[in-house]
């Protein structure tokens, strides 16, 4: 018999009754009845129900274990009273008798318990990771994580795709967020960056001749965290190809995800229609570039229902340039009481309030009621309600101002309408391409010109666009938005020369700088460079979005915590000084 089991614990069955078997495992739970002991033994694969009573030639020391000390017994598998038959788990129809027990690794007193569903502090959970990822729903959240990357690599495999690496160890290059520096020994002074992304390196795989690049990549940025994005490090399902245009990517990786999120999305409902959707009318609909298409409200925008009316709030702010009122339908919401609890939501979102309307039924008719509806009148109302296309029950919620400063709130404003109205399909996975980035904006103090988004996508029109207004400027850009998150992100790369340089000129970035930049990819691309375009998904996220998780630490192995600190392994640590005079560096210590 192999030295630590014959079996796991999930093996067992019925058809085993008799069998002299070896187990290894973790005691998940010790029951004592009365002198008759039962332990459940876990491992990785399942959990089985151990026994021993004083007949058995190791009582002694089975009285002794306790949760999540690893041991080994051998005994004899037995069937289950028909009444204590456990149907939830694979092994509910035996148990094994204990004959001989060995304590593989005693365990001291537990800081948090891996038996039952308790809360502990996030502090208690990264310090001790090794005993939270023993727990079942990071256990089964971490054979997800690896089950979607298999899946992955088969589907792209399957699609044509070849797997590449790309260096860990590059230059720095701003991409959106800071480097991680590493300092070189060889070279005093210089430093290396870990990669915030295998950008420029999957360009020049395109450049070098192969047509379909992909990568499950680590990527490095020193970002603050949010829920929903690790601070220091995270992976991503890269991919590049040449000769294509934006819908072959649409139509390559939608099957890819597709199908992940089907496999392993728990049977909840996969769209298999993905609209495309203009940045600015996401804007405009949803509050967000990152729409939940779930929720099926959409904002409209109102201002001529209020210009010149009766409500000076509205009718003065739209006589200042740039500004419009926008209306939030809430289908079903037509209630003081719910109207004031999202008045109420408003001013906490730092807003002095939101104006609202609703309509309720008063036997001879419909009536408009509200502060709002008195002040503009009967008429206006009413072109309101029509536009909007509501009735009886319903109201509509009013925000006034220059739209990217108040999108922010009503974007959440109609999430929390539709979660409250019971609006939101929560059995779904809803699907939209976010197209037509602008890839200039202008500083509303300096006036000056800049990168709004991937100063590297191709502008939709060429050098043609770049003559014109550099605000009216789009580009081949696009995101992939899922239930209000940002999955994936990518782009047609802008691979002729002429144009980068003109992209970036407009920017106020002179040809100089941008060859000392981006030196490599600039010179590569004088040398015959395809069309290409490619984008990469976060599969944290993916797998989050999968495991119903709310944060993406549940579904990360080892995490940092809020302040980008690895409380287990105590890092960042100070170096020693021998490390910094290897490194011909001194750390100044701040004031």
């Amino acid at each position: 018999m192999h030295a630590y089991r014959s079996h796991t614990c999930a093996d067992l069955t019925i058809n085993n009754v008799g069998e002299t078997i070896r187990l290894s495992g973790w005691v998940h739970r010790v029951r004592d009845h009365g002198g008759l002991l039962f332990i459940d033994l876990r491992d990785h694969y399942g959990m089985t129900q151990v026994l021993c009573d004083p007949d058995s030639p190791v009582f002694k020391e089975v009285e002794k274990l306790r949760s999540e000390w690893c041991i080994r017994i051998d005994g004899t598998v037995k069937a289950r009273d028909a009444e204590l038959v456990n149907p939830k788990i694979p092994t509910g129809e035996i148990e094994v008798f204990i004959r001989d027990l060995e304590v593989l690794g005693a365990a001291e007193e537990l800081p948090l318990m891996v038996f039952g569903e308790q809360e502990y502090p996030e502090e208690t959970r990264l310090k001790y990771r090794y005993l939270d990822l023993r727990r079942e729903k990071l256990q089964k959240n971490m054979k997800m994580r690896s089950d979607v990357v298999a899946s992955m690599r088969r589907r792209m495999w399957d699609q044509g795709f070849r797997e590449f690496q790309t260096p860990i160890i590059t230059a720095s290059s701003p991409e959106g967020a800071r480097d991680f520096l590493v300092p070189s020994r060889l070279h005093p002074g210089k430093f290396y960056a870990l990669p915030q992304a295998p950008q420029q390196f999957k360009q020049l795989i395109m450049v070098s001749g192969y047509d379909r690049y992909f990568q499950i990549a680590p990527c490095f940025r020193d970002e603050d965290p949010r829920a929903d994005r690790s601070p220091t490090d995270f992976y991503q399902l890269d991919l590049e190809m040449s000769f294509v245009d934006q819908q072959d990517i649409f139509d390559t990786i939608q099957p890819v995800l597709t199908g992940v999120f089907e496999e392993f999305g728990g049977g909840r409902k996969v769209d298999q229609t993905w609209e495309k959707i203009s940045y600015r009318d996401a804007a405009l609909w949803y509050g967000s570039d990152k729409p939940d298409l779930r929720n099926p409200i959409k904002m409209q925008v109102v201002s001529e229902h209020f210009a010149g009316s009766g409500f000076a709030i509205f009718a003065k702010l739209l006589e200042q340039e740039g500004t419009e009122i926008r209306a939030i339908p809430a289908p079903k919401g037509g209630s003081r009481k719910f109207c004031d609890r999202m008045n109420a939501f408003a001013q906490k979102e730092g807003l002095p309030g939101m104006g609202y309307i609703f309509w309720r039924d008063q036997g001879e008719g419909m009536e408009a009621a509200g502060p709002l509806a008195k002040n503009i009148g009967p008429e206006r109302t009413e072109a309101i309600r029509q536009q909007l296309g509501l009735g009886v029950g319903d109201a509509a919620f009013f925000l006034g101002g220059k739209p990217k400063a108040f999108e922010g709130v009503a974007g959440k404003a109609r999430m929390v309408i539709g979660d409250e109205l019971g609006l939101t399909d929560k059995e779904r996975f809803a699907f939209a391409w976010i197209v037509d980035f602008p890839i200039y904006e202008k500083d509303a103090e300096t006036g000056k010109i800049d990168f709004e988004h991937n100063p590297f996508s191709m502008p939709q029109g060429g050098m043609d666009a770049l003559q014109g207004d550099p605000l009216q400027v789009l580009g081949y850009q696009y995101d992939l938005a899922c239930n209000g998150y940002e999955l994936l992100s990518g782009a047609i790369r802008n691979h002729r020369p002429e144009i980068m340089f003109k992209a970036f000129e407009i920017a106020g970035y002179g040809k100089a700088e941008v060859e000392k930049r981006f030196g490599g990819m600039v010179n590569a691309f004088q040398y015959g460079a395809p069309p290409h375009g490619g984008c990469a998904a976060g599969i944290d996220r993916i797998v989050m979005l999968l495991a119903d998780e709310a944060n993406i630490r549940e579904v990360i192995m080892f995490p940092m915590n809020q302040r980008a600190e690895d409380l287990m392994m105590a890092a960042p640590s100070e170096p020693m000084n021998e490390q910094l005079r290897e490194l011909s560096l001194r750390v100044i210590a701040s004031e």
